[in-house]
């Protein structure tokens, strides 16, 4: 009987599920070198970013003209940029980059009031904040909380998450993730909605200033929304047993000067700069002086606290440094002080501004004091250079110290990325509006790459091989010929 010679076509198949196991096998082993966000392009959180809305133009100025002869103030770390436009901070929320799912909400307010009565109080009465941003399926929404009061009927309402404009994406395409994501010059209308809980000043569909958002957005549910950051203190040892009155290490005040004056800096008349140094820190509608020392008496309400951070404005004819910024609280009423440097000459411990503080009674280890109003002293107004007059409205001063080590300070306002780093590869063809997601920040490795190709050489390799191994067998066990 002549051996059993397998067939050619039995060779090949078996060569090619050993070549299939092989493949399978090593791409099992290489499949954990891809980067996590390329598994898990969905999964992405924003942390960090800004919103720049005027709300109307037009309703600012009726605000402050000779018909209403009212004002707005900024609240929650808000800031103005630009051309009458506020700016609101700290983005959170989420984002899938598959179907250009938005959600980012940010932080801060705009109150408004004019029509002020006899007795005090106002007709006008509007208050916008935590403005969010909401955009699916080609659709987008801006919601914000307010509280109003009724023209008219004077009745007073609150309601969060108000759907309060429509975004007209016009076809803009927000898929594509990286970051950040940018939407610029958004057309907006006023809602139904809206126009109720806007006291009755505008009807449906008013058309709104536009819309510009930047929003950071990270890879993993482990990318949480933005959180103060614990700050610990700088001897790491206190932690007091009697929380009433002691020492600290970590403090902060958070205090923006004057928001007109930063825009005279910047203005077109002065055309100057600030500049911060020596651990001072910007918070876009704040400067924040830190590394605080010093002690306090929850009793007596009283506290004494030095500052680090140096904060100098520079322009045509300006020229202005504080430093050594120090507060003191005593009476339920603080001061802020600075060593003050204008025109080359430096005064010590000048008494700059004077605010309300009347409670600093420690909670969770913290002692915190939030946008306490603030006027400007005598002394303060000759720092100035007699561009403010003593009594004038400051900016408010934010106060928070660790009486814990374990306490966290607040957190800055978060701006995120500056915008203008998106890639613009989300424009539609008129570029206004425009969605700037920038390029996905995770593509495959160099490593990756190198990997499947080795892969691959392997895998022709190892064919090779069995494919010259079946012959072989084929060739010893044929039948001699005569």
């Amino acid at each position: 009987m002549l051996p059993f010679r397998p067939a050619r076509g039995r060779v090949r198949g078996r060569t090619r599920v050993l070549a299939a196991a092989f493949l399978a096998a090593l791409l099992g082993t290489l499949l954990p070198a891809l980067p996590a966000d390329t598994a898990q392009a969905a999964a992405r959180t924003v942390a960090g970013g800004r919103l720049d809305w005027g709300i109307k133009s037009s309703f600012q100025s009726y605000v402050t003209g000779p018909i209403a002869h009212g004002s707005w103030s900024l609240t929650g770390g808000a800031a103005t940029v630009g051309d009458s436009r506020f700016r609101f901070h700290s983005a959170t929320g989420g984002y899938d980059p598959d179907s250009g799912a938005l959600t980012a909400g940010f932080s801060g307010g705009v109150h408004f009031t004019g029509h002020r009565k006899p007795d005090g109080s106002y007709e006008l009465d509007l208050t916008i904040s935590r403005p969010q941003v909401a955009v699916a399926d080609g659709r987008g929404t801006l919601f914000a909380d307010m509280t109003s009061k009724e023209k008219g009927t004077g009745r007073v309402t609150t309601a969060a998450r108000v759907p309060l404009a429509t975004l007209e994406l016009g076809g803009l395409d927000t898929r594509g993730g990286g970051t950040p994501i940018a939407l610029t010059n958004i057309p907006a209308k006023l809602t139904a909605q809206g126009a109720r809980a806007f006291a009755g000043y505008y009807t449906e569909g008013t058309q709104l200033d536009p819309v510009s958002l930047s929003a950071d957005v990270r890879a993993g549910a482990a990318a949480a929304g933005p959180s103060p950051t614990p700050t610990p203190s700088e001897s790491g040892e206190h932690e007091s047993a009697d929380a009433s009155h002691g020492t600290f290490t970590n403090a902060a005040v958070d205090w923006g000067v004057r928001r007109t004056f930063r825009e005279y800096v910047t203005g077109g008349i002065a055309k100057g700069s600030w500049r911060l140094t020596d651990g001072a820190q910007d918070g876009g509608a704040l400067f924040r002086f830190p590394r605080g020392k010093g002690t306090y008496d929850a009793e007596k309400g009283s506290l004494d606290a030095e500052f680090a951070g140096t904060l100098r404005f520079t322009g045509k004819d300006l020229d202005l440094t504080l430093s050594a910024v120090s507060v003191v609280v005593k009476d339920g009423r603080g001061t802020l002080a600075a060593d003050v440097t204008s025109g080359g000459t430096r005064t010590e411990h000048t008494p700059l501004a004077t605010f309300e503080a009347e409670r600093l009674t420690p909670d969770k280890g913290l002692i915190t004091l939030t946008e306490a109003p603030a006027k400007l002293t005598a002394d303060g107004a000759k720092a100035f250079g007699g561009m403010y007059s003593a009594g004038t409205g400051m900016d408010p001063v934010s106060l928070a110290v660790a009486v814990d080590k374990k306490a966290a300070l607040p957190a800055l306002p978060d701006l995120g990325t500056d915008p203008k780093a998106a890639a613009g590869n989300g424009k539609r063809a008129d570029q206004a509006p425009s969605a700037a997601p920038a390029a996905d920040s995770t593509p495959v490795s160099a490593r990756t790459v190198t990997l499947l190709v080795v892969a691959g050489v392997l895998l022709v390799a190892v064919a090779a091989f069995l494919v010259l191994r079946a012959r072989r067998r084929t060739a010893s066990t044929a039948p001699p010929q005569d």
